[in-house]
């Protein structure tokens, strides 16, 4: 079954986020402090006030740099991710929704699932969101350039579908190769993931913002 936006409580949430790590080939992680992550959602979300905030990100690799990169399976990529205030423990929860076109293949494939609001560091001098996708979908790595204009997406294997199709045959995974480990997107405005939100609700939210 494919995952919405969907906010999991704190034990299931660090262990998506664990595994997301692990799925990514990252053994050396730690939970960020409170500090950290205020830090790094306020980086992510630029500031956005409110209960709910939304970052966008895009790419599409133009033919020079697919023919430099002739391995690379994707054409392009879109990266929506949101936060949502819990009431409870009153932090930001986050959450993904990915979408992308193969190269040399058709159609629109994506995925979407929980990164809370964990943050950890991979070798002391980066901070990543680790995503991960329910029932071993494996997960991505979202961290943020110096300059809080780009996310560096990373990823070991990923759950994906097609054309957004829950259903178990649409179901495939997107499998880092050579050059389909690691993706530098640009930040954009929100109305350019308005495609892979499907909940009228979140669209609208999205739009207002």
């Amino acid at each position: 079954m494919k995952l919405g936006l969907v906010l999991p409580a704190l034990p299931l949430a660090l262990a998506t986020f664990l595994g997301a790590a692990r799925a990514e080939g990252v053994d050396d992680i730690r939970e960020a402090t409170k500090a950290e992550a205020d830090t790094f959602n306020a980086r992510m979300y630029a500031g956005q006030p409110g209960d709910k905030a939304y970052a966008c990100f895009v790419r599409r690799y133009d033919a020079d740099h697919l023919a430099r990169h002739p391995k690379q399976k994707v054409a392009s990529m879109k990266l929506l991710i949101s936060a949502e205030l819990d009431r409870e423990d009153k932090q930001l929860h986050n959450s993904f929704q990915l979408g992308f076109r193969y190269r040399h293949r058709t159609g629109e494939f994506d995925s979407s699932g929980s990164c809370n609001h964990a943050v950890f560091t991979a070798d002391g001098t980066e901070i990543r969101l680790g995503c991960g996708v329910d029932c071993e979908g494996g997960g991505i790595g979202v961290a943020l350039s110096k300059d809080d204009k780009s996310a560096v997406v990373r990823l070991a294997r990923v759950r994906i579908w097609q054309n957004n199709k829950p259903d178990d045959d649409a179901e495939r995974s997107l499998v880092a190769g050579a050059d389909d480990g690691i993706f530098r997107l640009d930040r954009t405005d929100t109305s350019e993931c308005a495609s892979l939100v499907t909940d009228r609700k979140e669209l609208a939210a999205l739009r207002h913002k």
